[in-house]
């Protein structure tokens, strides 16, 4: 297009050393820090080779690209780690270079992969984890954009170290004094209450210090983001833009059951309308806040007075689904927070300090779950505290706040979720539960019970009772046009080991202490008869 040619010319111009090495073919990649182009360099043999071009926007940290660059010069160029060839620097624009990996989209192929092809795929992603856990690194974006498969040739590749941070022990000496770049994430900021119809609410608190910002200027900034995210879906944003055979996501926007903002003020609720957007009707966020004084004041009063109570004063809200004054005077927790929505760790949107190489393995785990389920996205959620609700609905709301703790956090849900059996889930959400009828743990019983948001249809959900959205899920898959697959067509789908549901539950651990590791994963029975 037009707009490539501009980009395209522009490069050029910035770093006029490109000009006589490569020819720039086209644009393959756009994120929020950098962009990806396809380009032929001209070999002194004579012949032509495929490199990706990743040109860094300028306001890139130089630490921050110097640390990219090392975890792809030490840990990159093997067990299917990206590796790079050169790098060009002309004043503030950076190009990094790199081999070529022709690849196939996600979303083309999910729904075609046989389950062998998806135990490859599980075994490779593991192995580059493990190169680059060894080293150190944690990747912090994990996702299947950004792990590279060439389905034909059997090639895997991990890229975009970008957002990677550092372990206490990494071997990346740029990584222990890099800065965190989390707090650039489109994400929203995370509410302090989050209400998902019928009375179930989730609030996340620090034990020790419950950090909130002001409720004026958090409403405002919400208020305002949440406009600017549904305008950018209804007029048809990335996801939307695409139209695959693949099924929606189990989470979709247009099915939450969730409330509108509320203020609570001189003891009476005042509704925020959110603005009119395309299939939002079902879905609305909901915070309850107290300002600090009985009084209306403006954003700049309420930080002053905000200022002036002191950190050691005990708050009467914690382990409660509200928060008090006394809590929204104090500063924001900071915690790093980078990453892709829906592959979030539980320690991640819930703001642990602490994070280890343990958060790649849960989006590991939750690509497994697209892959066993052939839903893609499988989680979908605008902020952190509806996308730890969502968890709850598959992992259990109990098991949540019991995990929570062991990372010195306070979850309070205000109802019981059960958590579901995966083997039961993914071959209900897959099509396959007809076909295999086996089970593990307590049975499919336990699927078919209880869930708090809505599975996606293509017809919006209306709201329901809590614990009756799954119970109509294979008539809803009907009406989402899958069918059920035929015996001849199964791929192996038929016959799931029961060790695939094992890693998957060992991935989705809550707790980051007990869940598996690279190197564990590698050696789980699931992968019993492939080679290292």
């Amino acid at each position: 297009t037009a707009g490539v040619k501009k980009d395209i010319e522009k490069l050029y111009e910035a770093v006029p050393q490109l000009v006589n090495v490569f020819k720039i073919k086209e644009k393959i990649g756009e994120g929020t820090f950098s962009s990806v182009y396809l380009a032929t360099a001209q070999l002194q043999a004579g012949y032509e080779e495929k490199m990706a071009l990743k040109h860094l926007i300028p306001t890139s940290h130089p630490l921050r690209i110097a640390a990219e660059l090392q975890c792809l010069t030490v840990a990159g160029g093997q067990d299917n780690v990206m590796g790079v060839k050169y790098c060009f620097r002309k004043n503030d624009h950076v190009v990094i270079v790199m081999p070529y990996l022709e690849h196939e989209s996600f979303l083309d192929i999910l729904n075609s992969l046989s389950f062998e092809e998806v135990r490859e795929y599980m075994f490779n992603l593991f192995k580059a984890l493990r190169r680059i856990h060894h080293f150190g690194i944690v990747h912090r974006d994990v996702k299947p954009s950004n792990f590279l498969y060439n389905r034909q040739l059997k090639k895997y590749a991990l890229v975009d170290f970008g957002l990677a941070q550092g372990t206490p022990d990494t071997k990346i000496e740029l990584l222990k004094t890099a800065h965190s770049e989390d707090q650039q994430g489109s994400c929203l900021q995370t509410n302090p209450i989050v209400t998902l119809g019928n009375g179930l609410s989730v609030s996340v608190t620090a034990p020790k210090q419950i950090a909130q910002q002001s409720a004026l200027k958090a409403a405002d900034r919400r208020s305002s983001s949440l406009s600017k995210v549904q305008m950018k879906q209804g007029r048809g944003g990335k996801e939307d833009s695409v139209h695959h055979s693949v099924q929606r996501s189990v989470f979709g926007e247009r099915n939450f059951n969730v409330y509108s903002s509320t203020y609570q003020e001189n003891s009476s609720t005042k509704l925020i309308k959110q603005p009119k957007m395309i299939d939002v009707s079902s879905r609305k966020l909901v915070t309850k806040k107290k300002i600090i004084s009985t009084k209306t004041v403006s954003n700049g009063a309420a930080r002053k007075a905000a200022s002036g109570c002191p950190l050691n004063v005990l708050c009467d809200c914690y382990a409660t689904d509200r928060v008090c004054s006394v809590c929204l005077s104090r500063r924001q927790q900071v915690a790093p927070r980078a990453g892709t929505p829906g592959f979030r760790a539980p320690e991640v949107l819930t703001k642990c300090p602490t994070q280890t190489t343990a958060i790649d393995m849960w989006s590991a785990g939750i690509i497994f779950l697209s892959l066993l389920s052939g839903r893609y996205p499988f989680f979908k959620a605008s902020d952190d505290l509806t996308a730890l609700a969502q968890i709850m609905t598959v992992r259990g709301s109990r098991e949540t706040i019991q995990a929570a703790r062991t990372f010195g956090k306070s979850v309070v849900c205000t109802q019981v979720v059960p958590a579901q059996n995966l083997r039961a889930l993914c071959e209900k959400l897959r099509g396959t539960n007809s076909s295999c009828k086996r089970s593990q743990g307590e049975g499919p019983s336990r699927s078919d019970n209880n869930t708090a948001l809505s599975f996606a249809t293509d017809k919006p959900c209306a709201p329901e009772t809590l614990g009756k959205q799954i119970q109509h899920l294979e008539s809803s898959q009907e009406g989402d046009g899958a069918l059920e697959m035929k015996a001849a067509d199964m791929k192996g789908w038929d016959q799931v080991p029961d060790e695939a549901y094992d890693l998957l539950d060992k991935l989705l651990d809550l707790n980051p202490a007990t869940r598996i590791t690279a190197k564990e994963a590698l050696l789980h029975p699931f992968f019993k008869d492939i080679r290292l």
